[in-house]
């Protein structure tokens, strides 16, 4: 009987260890997570995670093709890089969520930097200025955080405005948060909220939709965008950094953000408390 248990217990052992040398191979094959600089230029393409609707920074135009700020500079990365590039838009909350996963390679995707993210992901320097703002009916008197109490207000989820509006109104305002940009405006528009937190762009796509009916209230912030890669990942980061420094050094950063922001290059901080510039 226990010659017959060992028997029994000895023919287990061998069919799960060849199980698992069976499986082994296709554990080596399963998709692996986006992988270093080097392996990038060697499969010959950059994959950059990208808004897709929140022009004029990243967004699909009527073409079907990616366009904007964030889409030139992306395009002139890769181009650096000597590869091609694959563009992957993304919601405001799924960002972060897919760099770290290795969806993408890099972040060229409207990204605020704020010391929270940097606890994340790695900022490259500072490439666009944001200035985000509370806008409502010009009808509507708001002057400041005050002025929001007992108001529904949509803000993008996840987003820079959300955190502030968030820290300002506290208990003492309905807070609606929605997928993107989009999403916020049409909410305004639709009267489901009466007030939104949005970027310098808001009153432009709101006049062009509903010319006169609505105006800023108040400035939130100034936000500087920068470009996003994993934590620790020096390679990346420094080709970014590099990237950055010789299109505003030759002009070509100039011509994009001219095209796109119709306003002046802001003049970007040396350094920020708390969010480092590069891989420390």
């Amino acid at each position: 009987m226990i010659n017959k248990l060992r028997h029994a217990l000895h023919r287990r052992s061998v069919l799960i260890a060849a199980a698992g040398a069976m499986l082994l191979p296709l554990v080596s094959a399963l998709p692996a997570h986006a992988g270093t600089l080097e392996q990038a230029k060697a499969a010959g393409k950059v994959v950059i995670g990208i808004q897709g609707d929140n022009a004029p920074w990243g967004f699909v135009n009527s073409s079907g093709v990616q366009d904007g700020l964030d889409a030139d500079i992306g395009r002139a990365f890769a181009k650096e890089l000597g590869v091609e590039v694959e563009f992957v838009p993304l919601a405001v909350a799924n960002r972060i969520p897919s760099l770290v996963t290795g969806k993408v390679d890099v972040l060229f995707a409207t990204m605020g930097m704020t010391a929270e993210r940097a606890k994340s992901i790695q900022y490259s320097k500072p490439y666009a200025g944001n200035v985000l703002s509370v806008y409502g009916p010009k009808t509507t008197k708001i002057a400041d955080y005050k002025d929001l109490a007992g108001l529904t207000i949509g803000v993008p989820k996840s987003s820079a405005m959300d955190t502030s509006i968030t820290a300002g109104v506290g208990d003492k305002a309905t807070i609606l948060r929605f997928d993107d940009d989009a999403a916020t405006i049409q909410a305004l528009l639709a009267g489901q909220v009466q007030v939104v937190g949005g970027n310098q762009f808001y009153g432009d796509r709101l006049d062009a939709a509903s010319a006169g009916t609505y105006d800023t209230k108040f400035d939130l912030k100034t936000l500087y965008n920068g470009a996003g890669t994993r934590l620790g990942e020096k390679d990346w980061n420094e080709a970014v950094n590099a990237f950055l420094d010789k299109i505003m050094a030759n002009g070509e950063y100039a011509k994009i953000y001219a095209k796109w922001m119709k306003r002046e290059v802001p003049k970007f901080p040396e350094s920020m408390p708390d969010i480092p510039y590069t891989v420390m």
